[in-house]
């Protein structure tokens, strides 16, 4: 995809990854749409590069055809939207502790804002014969996020939302990727802000992950793995899935503290 003058939406976009890959979008020749919950934050964003803010509740679907609604009205037809907004909140205790708000949050967020923003796109984008749909999801959709059953088996769904939108859609010119980033330096990692400044082994910055982004919608790759090393991790667990989970126990018995309680600052050991 040549990114130069192409409408392109990113939501969750205030900070982190989405507001990283704005500012590639926009460096690449974009218009860009700067969508948050915090419109405050998006307004910061799009005024350092000339974008328009909107802000949104992607847990909405009237939120979501509000924002595509005044999008299409100010700049035309949407080329590109990256459903991108996502969140982590860990479990309490056991994997099916997290309160049924927490998974339906988790669901709503994770999966149906990325249903919802297609099922008003794909009808405009197929009569076109073009568009591009890029979903966020996480290298824990394709393994498993440790002390968060309910991101890890959103995320799952949401891979597999993505690649049923590809097999569906493909051969009637509609592009889509699904990008599946490990640790990235956000305020979705459970570590302080001064740790946040050090340099963490596998942990890489939202710019690193938003230009690795950028790559794969250029070149209309359908699964953008930012760390690349996921792709061996997910061969692994699809060769011996037995061996896999004994693995992943281990390493979870290794993360825990005093308590009994998964300690996140063990992950990049700090």
């Amino acid at each position: 995809m040549n990114i130069k003058n192409k409408v392109a939406v990113v939501t969750g976009a205030a900070g982190g990854i989405g507001s990283a890959l704005c500012r590639a979008l926009s460096a690449a020749g974009a218009k860009v749409v700067v969508s948050d919950l915090d419109l405050a934050s998006a307004n910061a964003v799009a005024q350092d590069i000339g974008a328009l803010a909107v802000q949104c509740d992607v847990s909405q679907p009237q939120s979501i055809d509000a924002l595509i609604e005044k999008v299409e009205d100010e700049l035309g037809d949407i080329d590109l939207f990256v459903s991108n907004a996502g969140f982590g909140v860990g479990e309490p205790d056991t994997a099916a502790s997290a309160a049924d708000a927490v998974w339906q949050k988790n669901w709503d967020v994770h999966v149906m804002a990325h249903v919802w923003a297609a099922r008003n796109l794909l009808p405009k984008m197929i009569a076109r014969g073009d568009g591009y749909l890029v979903n966020t999801a996480s290298a824990a959709g394709l393994l498993n996020q440790i002390g968060d059953a309910a991101y890890s088996a959103t995320k799952h769904a949401a891979v597999s939302f993505a690649e049923s939108l590809a097999i569906a859609h493909n051969d009637q010119g509609i592009k889509v990727s699904v990008i599946c980033p490990q640790y990235v330096n956000t305020n979705i990692l459970a570590i302080s802000d001064e740790q946040r400044k050090q340099d963490i082994e596998g942990v890489i910055t939202p710019e690193d992950c938003a230009n690795s982004v950028l790559a794969g919608i250029e070149a209309e790759q359908f699964m953008i793995l930012p760390h690349a090393e996921v792709a061996g991790y997910y061969q692994n667990r699809a060769n011996d899935p037995q061996r896999w989970v004994s693995g992943m126990r281990r390493y979870r018995a290794a993360m825990l503290d005093d308590n009994g309680k998964v300690d996140f600052n063990k992950i990049f050991g700090v």
